[in-house]
């Protein structure tokens, strides 16, 4: 198993663990950001990762997988990975109108036992969100996994949700920042704009 420490190093020796002042896809501002794009584009170190996670989602008692799936952009990479590690097929949900759907000819089958995988959880909403589409699409989600879980253990994602580690960023309103925070100029790191 990855201590916490092992897992920050992993993400600091990739350049991921930012500080500064950043604008999540939330909206919220936050002084860290963990880009995990970052972190993924080294095979070794995807697979050591998520080795670590399947394995803590077996010790968790999660077995029988039938299939994994994963909230795109940012949950692709390391649901593929950790399909991978488990020996079972990987899809993903991406948006349409504004709501996550299957595309691409992928289906979940009926019944299936599915572990639903992102990268990053900071407030659970993109999962909660696949794992309604899981349920939609005739699928049983039995947990949830991360790489790193940002709320520090506070988001429910309605199943049990398994992460390397957890960390406690605070985040921020725009309207509510602290004054060091507020002396920074805000960057928006991510991948999707901003919740509406």
């Amino acid at each position: 198993m990855l201590s916490h420490d092992d897992v920050l190093n992993e993400f600091r020796a990739a350049g991921a663990l930012l500080e500064g002042h950043f604008i999540l896809s939330s909206g919220l501002r936050s002084p860290r950001y963990l880009q995990c794009a970052r972190v993924l584009m080294d095979p070794a170190r995807a697979a050591r990762l998520c080795a670590a996670l399947a394995a803590k989602v077996k010790a968790g008692g999660i077995t029988g997988i039938d299939i994994v799936a994963s909230p795109a952009m940012g949950g692709v990479v390391v649901g593929y990975e950790m399909a991978r590690q488990l020996g079972v097929p990987s899809i993903f949900y991406e948006r349409v109108d504004g709501k996550l759907a299957l595309r691409r000819g992928f289906e979940i089958p009926a019944g299936a036992r599915v572990l639903m995988v992102e990268d990053i959880v900071t407030t659970g909403l993109s999962s909660r969100e696949c794992i309604a589409g899981i349920a939609a699409d005739g699928g049983n989600t039995v947990a949830a996994a991360c790489l790193i879980d940002r709320s520090g253990g506070k988001a429910d994602v309605g199943v049990p949700l398994f992460a390397l580690t957890q960390l406690d960023v605070p985040t921020y309103a725009a309207d509510a920042l602290p004054p060091e925070l507020a002396a920074i100029p805000a960057i928006k790191p991510g991948s999707r704009g901003l919740a509406k």
